[in-house]
């Protein structure tokens, strides 16, 4: 058996937190051989909630589950860390515009982004899953000075996911057939499914669906899905939020046989200014993330990484306002 590794998880008794858990205290996220140690942040007024979900935990008698941290302190949470999952934020309301969710959560990662820096793990792994992930992820990896910027990273894997899923419905084929779907830029509405690298069974996408449904159904619908959701249920994406959590871990840990899509700082690569967490399409060896290089791009596919770059920046500014 392996030395437990210490995993943290902010925002612990929510509702992501709450589909998450007990599946990294199974074993799902980091293998049937890997014991965990979670430490659990939430605010103050949350840990009575908190420790109902730990009671569950405990009476669920995980074997790989080796001891529990709750806390509202991110210096006791982040210590010694091998992994931080960035839950924990302000959820985006209806009507909510990014700037507001952009404006309250500022402070929030910037003090944990701090607290990683000072007490975490040298190579600690950072997924910020709280929105609007992008630029928080861009806040924390900046509070962190002494922490290389590739321990961060933004999840797009539920836009990924979102995508792939809709484009198997419309052809009829398997999720497990689609390969090299890509979600470029921001984790918002400007962000941009392309599936013109993409194969289905082999074949590409292109010759299998016709171009007016990628723009006018598909890439809506993969845009606008959380909010759709919110209006449906009145709260945001929680389970497949979850499992795209799982799924990009379990990648960034073990490596990927095909590409997926992560929002991680921007080298340069296609033409996006450096340090902007964008996501790319990326393969992931020993635990290190690669973008996929010299893709061709049509003017279309151009535009709308112009577009959701553009957005990224003015939210970037919005940040540096208000550190």
């Amino acid at each position: 058996m392996k030395q437990p590794i210490r995993v943290a998880v902010t925002g612990s008794a929510g509702q992501i937190a709450y589909s998450l858990l007990f599946r990294i205290a199974s074993g799902e996220m980091f293998g049937q051989d890997q014991p965990v140690i979670l430490h659990l942040l939430e605010v103050t007024p949350a840990l009575t909630a908190l420790k109902v979900v730990v009671m569950e935990l405990e009476d669920c008698a995980f074997p790989l589950l080796h001891d529990i941290v709750i806390t509202d302190d991110e210096m006791i949470a982040f210590t010694d860390i091998d992994y931080a999952l960035l839950v924990g934020a302000m959820p985006r309301q209806a009507n909510m515009e990014r700037s507001d969710l952009l404006k309250i959560n500022a402070t929030i990662f910037a003090k944990q982004g701090q607290a990683l820096n000072d007490f975490a793990n040298r190579n600690v792994k950072v997924l910020i899953v709280g929105n609007p992930a992008n630029t928080n992820a861009y806040i924390a990896a900046h509070a962190a000075p002494d922490l290389n910027a590739k321990n961060f990273a933004a999840m797009t894997r539920l836009d990924h996911n979102r995508a792939i899923s809709q484009l198997a419905i419309k052809t009829g084929f398997k999720v497990s057939d689609i390969k090299n779907m890509i979600i470029w830029g921001n984790h918002s509405t400007t962000q941009y499914p392309d599936i013109h690298h993409a194969t289905i069974a082999g074949m590409p996408a292109n010759d299998l669906v016709d171009e007016q449904w990628v723009i006018n159904e598909f890439m809506p619908i993969v845009q606008n899905r959380g909010a759709e959701i919110i209006q449906a249920r009145g709260k945001s994406s929680a389970a497949s939020a979850a499992s795209a959590a799982i799924e990009h871990m379990q990648d960034w840990v073990n490596g990927t046989q095909d590409w997926t899509s992560m929002a991680v700082p921007s080298d340069g690569s296609y033409g996006i200014p450096e340090g902007l967490f964008f996501s790319y399409p990326v393969t992931v060896t020993n635990g290190e993330y690669h973008i996929v290089q010299d893709l061709e791009m049509s003017a279309f596919s151009q535009n709308r990484l112009d577009i959701t770059c553009k957005e990224l920046e003015q939210e970037k500014e919005m940040a540096e306002i208000l550190k």
